[in-house]
């Protein structure tokens, strides 16, 4: 078994005053509870909701950040789940809830994570850190809670639906659109996509089954024509103005389902045949979110449930090679490469990329054959 020393301090993103990001130094390392994992990280990818949730709830001093990729270090108790427990050395990813009101040493932006056992991947062999924090298992998540949860669809990855239906996904050259598309074929659907000219190919190469511009100013008539007025179900990653009218548009003559993956105005779309409803992942561990207004969630032992036989579908998918990874930039200046990458992200700089931060060059981007 391999051993690590493991600090009592470390480096980490933290809130600041206003919901701003400040990087802390010497802070005390997170506390294990039982079923916690401690990581040494690798790798962390970066997500709008890395600088949106500090800004709508700000707590300073609270740790920050969701996807990380890194090496098992330290184990709590009831370190119990399928496939045997974590050991020390185990190269794992996963998605945390950064940021948590709840949980103030939660966050992946930071030198040391506390992981969920049974909320983590195993990193294949042949994957590296920057690969694994890339699949974004935050994005993971949101997309299985949007798709299973709030929009019911029929099919499982090991039974694929037998009659198929057509899915929206708005804006497929994203990272949680190229999930969700992938998603939406492997369940034995047709799905269609929303991006630019430009990316029509990228999104084409995950699977998309059809493609529109979502800039024409007939984009919701042509996929309303397209699937011949039969959609039923959409998923809006952005939950504008813009994509909320053209994704509840698109949907049919009969209704159907519309998952949003950010708090949306419910006066934009006045279909009652259309059942509107905001997707958090961070759900998906069941331990209830109390973040006021629509973005409270209440306890679900069932849901917990269902999110653990979810992680298990997942890490055979990612096993088995069936995720095409997003395009993914590395960053490679630490900590201040990750505040400056999520200025990036605010300012809408980023396209059809992942942007992931390398964080420790003695052990970022092996693998487990090259250890």
């Amino acid at each position: 078994m391999s051993s690590f020393q493991v600090p009592d301090k470390h480096t980490a993103l933290l809130q600041g005053e206003g919901g701003s990001l400040v990087i802390g130094r010497d802070v005390p390392l997170p506390t294990l509870g039982p079923g916690h994992i401690l990581v040494k990280t690798a790798a962390v990818a970066l997500n709008p909701c890395d600088f949106k949730t500090p800004a709508a709830f700000p707590h300073p001093g609270y740790y920050n950040g969701c996807d990380f990729a890194g090496t098992v270090v330290a184990l709590g108790s009831d370190n119990i789940r399928d496939g045997g427990p974590w050991k020390i050395g185990d190269r794992i990813f996963g998605a945390i809830h950064g940021a948590n009101p709840s949980d103030w040493d939660s966050g992946s932006h930071a030198e040391y994570v506390k992981a969920v056992s049974v909320f983590s991947y195993r990193i294949p062999d042949w994957m590296t850190f920057e690969e694994a924090a890339g699949l974004s298992p935050c994005c993971i998540a949101t997309m299985g809670v949007s798709l299973f949860k709030a929009l019911e669809l029929p099919g499982t990855f090991e039974e694929p639906a037998t009659k198929p239906v057509d899915v929206l996904i708005y804006g497929g050259s994203s990272s949680v659109g190229s999930l969700g598309i992938q998603m939406v074929k492997l369940l034995g659907h047709r799905c269609i996509t929303t991006c630019s000219p430009k990316n029509f190919d990228l999104v084409k190469s995950y699977g998309a089954d059809e493609v529109f511009d979502y800039k024409s100013p007939t984009c919701a008539q042509d996929i309303r024509k397209a699937t011949r007025n039969c959609l039923k179900y959409a998923v809006d990653p952005f939950g504008e103005v813009k994509t909320m009218a053209i994704c509840t548009e698109a949907i049919g003559r009969a209704g159907g389902r519309y998952s949003a993956l950010e708090k949306f105005q419910e006066d934009v779309c006045d279909r009652k045949t259309v059942k509107r409803e905001l997707t958090m992942g961070a759900i998906i561990i069941g331990h209830g979110l109390d973040l006021g207004g629509t973005y409270t969630r209440p306890h679900s032992p069932e849901m917990r449930a269902w999110g653990i036989e979810w992680y298990k579908s997942i890490q055979r998918l990612v096993d088995a090679r069936k995720f095409k990874p997003h395009p993914i930039r590395v960053l490679k200046g630490g900590f201040e490469d990750m505040l400056e990458g999520l200025a990036m992200l605010k300012r809408r700089e980023i396209s059809a990329e992942k942007l992931v931060v390398s964080l420790d060059p003695a052990v970022s981007g092996l693998t487990a054959d090259s250890t």
